[in-house]
């Protein structure tokens, strides 16, 4: 069973800091816990039921560990707790057509962001939103890509909060038996990007 952090008043200053090693275990707790919340009555319970910290601690030791250069990975913090991780790289071509991209500045793709139930709505997100938007244009990257299940409507708003537009993209997988849907959102990182043709 998981357990709770010890509480952090909302109103504490957000920092955002990159990840370290010694964050993995709190970056797993924001995933599981945060995949509890957001995806309760959304994907299957079995797969809920099925999230393990020490399991997910593991996965991303090894994927923090393993990262390549343009992978960067970021948590967000109140009072020294981590509450919120977001992690950012190079747009993984699922579709062959990475949105807004060109040779000199290829698109990213925010691969994930979750916080704390209790810190949702309290502007960890939003910051960590915010710091990877800007280290990606700072990165060269032309665009911002997410994917997000079509039926995550706290979510869809927050991206679209943010400034991230749908762009039409659609994708769907099966878990557990059960088909999921994705629709892909794009943030343009500058004014240069917003000029160029989408090829998405």
């Amino acid at each position: 069973m998981d357990t709770a952090a010890p509480p952090v008043p909302p109103n504490t200053p957000v920092r955002v800091r990159p990840m370290t090693l010694d964050d993995v275990p709190a970056v797993a707790a924001c995933r599981v816990r945060g995949w509890r919340h957001a995806y309760a009555g959304i994907v299957p319970r079995s797969s809920l039921d099925r999230l393990d910290l020490a399991e997910e601690a593991a996965v991303r030791r090894t994927h923090f560990t393993q990262a390549g250069p343009r992978v960067v990975n970021l948590v967000a913090e109140r009072g020294g707790q981590v509450v919120a991780w977001a992690c950012f790289g190079p747009y993984r071509e699922t579709d062959g057509t990475p949105p807004h991209s060109t040779a000199e500045r290829p698109a990213a793709e925010l691969y994930t962001l979750y916080a704390l139930p209790e810190h949702h709505a309290t502007g960890a997100g939003r910051a960590l939103m915010a710091a990877c938007r800007e280290r990606a244009r700072a990165a060269g990257f032309a665009a911002l890509s997410l994917w997000v299940l079509k039926e995550n409507a706290v979510a869809r708003r927050f991206y679209e909060k943010a400034g991230c537009v749908r762009d039409g993209a659609e994708e769907s997988h099966e878990l557990d038996g059960v088909a999921l849907r994705e629709v892909r959102y794009v943030s343009l990182l500058s004014a240069a990007a917003a000029a160029a043709p989408s090829r998405g």
